[in-house]
């Protein structure tokens, strides 16, 4: 193994780097640092040369440059198993730099900001420190190169265990995760600077557009035992449920993670206690109640056929009683933003149960992405928020109180069900669900369909279609099934047809102005 002597420190986010620093001076490491990292050390009582003292060259252009020396780079980038490296850097008096320590300008984090301008982006593009990154991870051999400060207590570690050494192994390993630290830096200014157009004004979508995820784990297998699979969460800021914690349960198969989350977006956007189970993608019963236990007895009655062997989400942190009741039919995964202890011994007498806990605060998501043969569609994720103003009433027949607010809860159910989706709901929850149906009159006789085989009248009831009824059959059809209100986008050349046939029949429409096909 090869001891470290020399560690070169400049970085950005200091958390943790007082400790690591003096840690490293235990070991009679020689630290250089740049200039507000080197006052940083020196208060914290490290001791620590600055890199203008080791290089002889000061600091330059604002800072632009501090690192961009030949003593810094070829102490770095000297192979130790070369002997004619060795004698080059010797004969110009340059030391090796045995561990590298570097965390970059915090770009992604200023461009986030609304009232970052062009020109305070650009000064947040870091040069010296990527250059040192690189020159450290290209030569691992002899090098380790430090990006993430949560590193450095096992770092620390090791290096006490060894001697004042890394191994290969853990400097190999540095060095992977320093050149994947690198690309999501470069692909942060890439896609911000190509999403500004000539005028120097943000655009829709970057002209290059680079994205980059961080392997959780593989996966037993994808969505059927042939296919190889893997976990990926975004590397970027933001919240969902690619940050889950597992409480419990077996390993998280592809197709649960899927379910558990189109469960979960659904749940989250409701304001009161409410519970939504997914099979295959889609909602097959969703409710709000007084309790969550209240809101789970209402789902599940929608389609028990359906709930068995589902995923289960809450908006609110689940209690004894119910986790109880979820626990009674056969599910596969549980999803809320926390479990009290009642909950999770609950559960526990159920092993397999998997248990997921997840933030309800969250981050919209930036884009949405469909992958197809040799390309990708990028979307803006369907956020559309709606509100009771937003609606126009196109029918002689006004809404009630009860009916706006039961059409307002069936617009967000339609919302996550797969197009072409039909939903009646009643009373804040879910009567029948048609999703994924080639036509809306489909749609509509499978949601009425699920409704009878579950014992439950659609008499007085609500629909919302995802988008508009292209001719009046579909219209007649839900009102024979018992419904009074419909909501619906609007927008077809035969409105007007369907509007008169609406009028016929006594219902309520009104109309959102917003489409919600999901595909």
């Amino acid at each position: 193994m090869i001891p470290i002597r020399t560690a070169l420190i400049s970085v950005s986010d200091k958390a943790g780097l007082a400790e690591f620093a003096r840690g490293l001076a235990r070991f009679k490491i020689k630290m250089l640092s740049t200039g507000g990292t080197a006052k940083f050390l020196a208060e914290q009582g490290a001791p620590v040369t600055e890199v203008a003292d080791y290089t002889g060259f000061p600091e330059m252009l604002d800072g632009r440059v501090k690192t961009l020396h030949p003593k810094l780079h070829a102490g770095i980038l000297a192979r130790r198993d070369s002997a004619s490296h060795l004698a080059a850097i010797r004969a110009a008096g340059i030391d090796p730099i045995d561990l590298i320590v570097v965390n970059l300008y915090p770009f992604a984090q200023a461009v986030a900001r609304p009232d970052c301008t062009l020109a305070e982006a650009v000064e947040n593009i870091d040069i010296g420190g990527p250059s040192m990154l690189r020159a450290g991870a290209k030569n691992y051999t002899g090098v380790g190169v430090v990006t993430d400060p949560s590193d450095y207590p096992k770092l620390l570690a090791e290096i006490g265990e060894h001697g004042g050494a890394l191994s290969e192994r853990t400097r190999f390993a540095l060095a992977r995760k320093a050149f994947a630290h690198s690309a999501a830096y470069e692909a942060a200014i890439g896609n911000y600077l190509t999403a500004l157009g000539p005028d120097g004004r943000p655009a829709a979508f970057p002209e290059s557009l680079t994205l980059q995820f961080e392997k959780l784990h593989d996966l037993r297998y994808g969505e059927n035992p042939h296919q190889v699979a893997a976990f990926y969460r975004d590397a970027g800021p933001g919240h969902g449920l690619a940050d889950h914690v597992q409480i419990q349960g077996k390993e998280l198969s592809f197709n649960n993670i899927a379910d558990a989350d189109a469960a979960w977006e659904c749940v989250r956007n409701f304001d009161e206690a409410a519970c939504v189970i997914v099979k295959h993608a889609n909602p097959c019963g969703v409710a709000i109640g007084t309790t969550v236990r209240e809101a789970y007895e209402r789902a599940f009655a929608t389609d028990p056929t359906s709930a068995f062997g589902g995923v289960v989400a809450f908006n609110r942190a689940l209690d004894a009683a119910t986790a109880e009741a979820v626990c009674k039919p056969f599910v596969e995964v549980v999803v809320a933003p926390e479990f009290d202890a009642g909950a999770r011994k609950a559960f526990a007498a159920k092993p397999n149960v998997r248990v997921l806990a997840v933030e309800l605060a969250s981050t919209a998501q930036k884009y949405d992405f469909k992958r197809i043969g040799g390309g990708l569609l990028v979307q803006v994720p369907d956020d559309r928020a709606l509100a009771r103003s937003d609606l126009r009433t196109v029918t002689r027949a006004r809404p009630t109180d009860g009916q706006l607010g039961d059409l307002m809860f069936a617009w967000r159910v339609a919302k996550y069900v797969k197009s072409n989706a039909i939903v009646f709901c009643k009373d804040g929850r879910t009567l029948g669900i048609g999703a994924g149906q080639m036509s809306r009159v489909d749609a509509a006789r499978v949601a009425e369909l699920k409704a009878k085989e579950a014992g439950l009248s659609l008499a007085g009831s609500v629909v919302a279609s995802d988008a508009f009824f292209p001719f009046r059959d579909g219209v007649e059809m839900v009102a024979r099934a018992g419904a009074k209100a419909v909501i619906q986008p609007g927008g077809s050349l035969r409105d007007d047809e369907v509007i008169a046939a609406a009028d016929e029949l006594g219902l309520v429409m009104v109309f959102t102005g917003v489409r919600h096909f999901r595909h």
